[in-house]
């Protein structure tokens, strides 16, 4: 790969792109921009390319790596997706050259017993993680949570829950949020939530109480995305952590999301240790270069 020491880590998602520039192991550079491959447009990606990151290859062509929806048809490349086992080995050996200097991590997936995955983007977090905080499950709470076993340093499979993407769809499209005030966070509701999620692994049952809470009066009209929050992050922990039967867990994404998420394992005496997703990724990033010296 060459020129190890200096590279550009692109983490270009669906509704963001953010890039990285390091020099000599030193963050120099970087940006975020509301420019992911859901978001452009009429723009094409290269335009994005030359317009935003291409000027910090000026001087010197230093390597770019990149990762996320990029990879997808939706950016254009389609990028193959590795079968897992997949070692992180096999994943750094396999980048898509785009361009002299230029590359995409592939995706991975599973087929097994007739369930289909994909993942985009995750992998980098994952490569990283392995590195900052070893597990042998780790959660990455988001739109689409994903769960995954690694067995001696080895990706063996994931699941993917669709917890976050199903709260915005029933708070924003359903008549579980219709007519709603400005919501608020509150521990306590969240935490009630949590509970009857816990208690309940198919929680279908129980999203309209959602709606009869609030309207019976046993849940304030400004808290009704908390409770839903727990209800939903309870149900996906109890029944992923039925069939993954981890005595710890690493998460990774953002504070508020890790914190959740350590709650729910917290209650049924699972420890879990958080990593930033932004950490994991710049780490899995850092690992691929390195792999190529």
């Amino acid at each position: 790969m060459g020129m190890v020491d200096s590279y550009i880590a692109v983490d270009w998602g669906s509704t963001h792109l953010r890039a990285w520039r390091w020099h000599h192991g030193r963050c120099v550079d970087a940006l975020s921009l509301p420019l992911g491959i859901g978001q452009l447009g009429e723009l094409r990606c290269d335009e994005v390319f030359d317009r935003h990151i291409a000027p910090w290859r000026r001087q010197e062509k230093i390597p770019v790596v990149m990762a996320g929806m990029i990879g997808s048809d939706a950016g254009g490349y389609a990028v193959d997706y590795l079968p897992c086992p997949v070692s992180p080995q096999v994943l750094s050996g396999r980048l898509h050259a785009l361009a002299e200097g230029v590359w995409i991590v592939p995706g991975l997936k599973t087929e097994r017993d007739g369930r289909c995955n994909v993942m985009r983007g995750e992998e980098t977090q994952i490569l990283g993680a392995m590195r900052l905080a070893p597990a042998d499950c780790y959660v990455l709470p988001g739109t689409h949570c994903k769960w995954v076993a690694v067995d001696d340093g080895v990706v063996r499979g994931f699941d993917t829950a669709m917890t976050g993407e199903l709260h915005h769809l029933l708070m924003a499209n359903s008549l579980i949020g219709r007519g709603l005030p400005p919501q608020q966070p509150h521990d306590e509701v969240f935490a009630r939530g949590l509970a009857q999620g816990l208690e309940t692994p198919s929680c279908i049952e129980r999203l309209f109480e959602a709606r009869a809470a609030r309207v019976l009066g046993q849940l304030a009209a400004q808290h009704v995305a908390e409770w839903l929050s727990g209800l939903l992050i309870g149900a996906e922990v109890r029944a992923l952590h039925q069939r993954y039967r981890a005595r710890a867990v690493t998460l990774v994404a953002g504070a508020a999301l890790n914190d959740r998420y350590r709650r729910a394992f917290n209650a049924i005496d699972v420890a879990a240790t958080t990593l930033a997703g932004d950490d994991a990724f710049q780490q899995g990033i850092r690992s691929i270069v390195d792999a190529g010296r």
